[in-house]
């Protein structure tokens, strides 16, 4: 079954009493037994629920996994595979990545006794060089957040499985329609399902997908344990957002395309991160990993105060955090994603005070590119002496 008839058939069979095409909301807290002395499968929501277990079926599917466990949001999902660890293990992680991710492993694991060594997923023989005889996992992501970095991700699980270690794959930025790491080896996939999977901005939530089954019953263990479920209704949510995911990601990655395009050939942006450019270091590996390149795309544009203004005069793009939503949205990584970082951290991973992200949405990339055009030239504007910004604009007409 091809991913976008998957998304609408796994799990969601009409319901045996009134034959509802849509699978109703289960909003149950309890479901009552049939017999003491059988427990039915589903019986406690903390546990599972009808909602979650079709949410569940459809992400393993589209994952190309066996085992699939929903939480109730993507950090969520972060702590429940970092749970495989135990004190004294070491854990690598990449250096271009999410900042909660990056926050949660060098913040909270060391109390717990794990330590965790940086790497650079573009050099996967870092790992050779880093690797300590505690080691058992690597943490990366591809394309990354927020420089839209490509690593090798078969090379990188290839090395992994030489020296034992469990890789833990975020693919929040791509989606399984655009790609799939559990085939090119990687052990678990993570996914902020707030993002691509819902795709409205109106739920949170979470999941890791695996083909391990020791590491697939963790999961469901770490979550009847802890009690970090996604609810009935989060779950509904993203079911219904992934009815369209296919459509979605192919219009996402069509307007992130031509937007990427224009703000390259744009003179005041210094440098345009998206790997579906021909030029981007990336491409190449993309291409060969991905079936298109996403909704994401940053790019660097003066200094820190014309960065700032950019971001606060869009009028489509919404100034906002999160990402992978139908509507457009316009983040400002020093601040946002990344806030969490110290300024040296950011400085080192390339998150520069003058970095834009964007979250290109489905609506017409004519009207999203007029949108970024008329909010670099309000910033320029306003951070340039009149008679400099007149000058400015008569070399370049394009911003008349």
């Amino acid at each position: 079954m091809k991913p976008a008839t998957a998304a609408i058939r796994v799990g969601q069979s009409p319901e045996p009493g009134h034959r509802a095409v849509t699978l109703p909301i289960y909003q149950t807290s309890t479901f009552a037994w049939d017999q003491i002395e059988a427990e039915p499968a589903i019986a406690y929501t903390r546990v599972a629920n009808p909602n979650r277990t079709a949410l569940e079926s459809v992400l393993a599917a589209l994952e190309g996994g066996s085992h699939c466990t929903a939480f109730a949001s993507g950090m969520a999902a972060v702590v429940a595979a970092l749970s495989l660890l135990q004190a004294g293990d070491h854990v690598l992680i990449a250096s271009d990545i999410y900042g909660g991710t990056h926050r949660y492993i060098e913040a909270i694991l060391p109390r717990q006794g794990i330590s965790c060594t940086v790497f650079d997923a573009l050099q996967p023989e870092e790992i050779r060089e880093l690797a300590q005889p505690t080691s058992r996992m690597v943490v990366f992501e591809s394309p990354s957040n927020p420089l839209l970095s490509v690593c090798d991700i078969r090379s990188i699980c290839a090395i992994a499985k030489e020296l034992d270690l469990i890789t833990l794959f975020d693919n929040t930025f791509a989606s399984p329609i655009l790609q799939r790491p559990l085939d090119l080896g990687v052990d678990i996939v993570l996914h902020s399902t707030t993002k691509y999977i819902s795709g409205h901005s109106d739920t949170v939530g979470g999941a890791l997908i695996t083909n391990n089954s020791v590491y697939g019953e963790a999961a469901a263990e770490w979550i009847k344990n802890t009690g970090a479920s996604p609810s009935p209704f989060d779950c509904w949510l993203a079911l219904r957002g992934l009815k369209t995911l296919a459509l979605r990601m192919e219009r996402h990655s069509e307007n992130a395309q031509r937007v990427a395009q224009w703000l390259s050939q744009h003179p005041l942006v210094t440098q345009v991160f998206y790997p579906g450019l021909a030029d981007h270091p990336g491409h190449a590996l993309a291409s060969s990993q991905m079936s298109g390149f996403g909704g994401m795309i940053s790019f660097t544009i003066g200094n820190e105060a014309v960065a700032c203004k950019v971001a606060t005069s869009t009028q489509i793009f919404l100034l906002a955090e999160s990402l992978g939503g139908v509507e457009s949205l316009i983040g400002y990584p020093k601040l946002m994603s990344h806030g969490c970082l110290t300024e040296e951290q950011r400085l080192e991973r390339g998150v520069t005070p003058n970095l834009i992200r964007l979250s290109v949405g489905i609506e017409d990339a004519d009207d999203l590119i007029e949108d970024l055009d008329q909010a670099i030239r309000t910033a320029i504007q306003a951070s340039t002496p009149n008679r400099a910004a007149h000058e400015l604009v008569e070399a370049n007409p394009s911003l008349a």
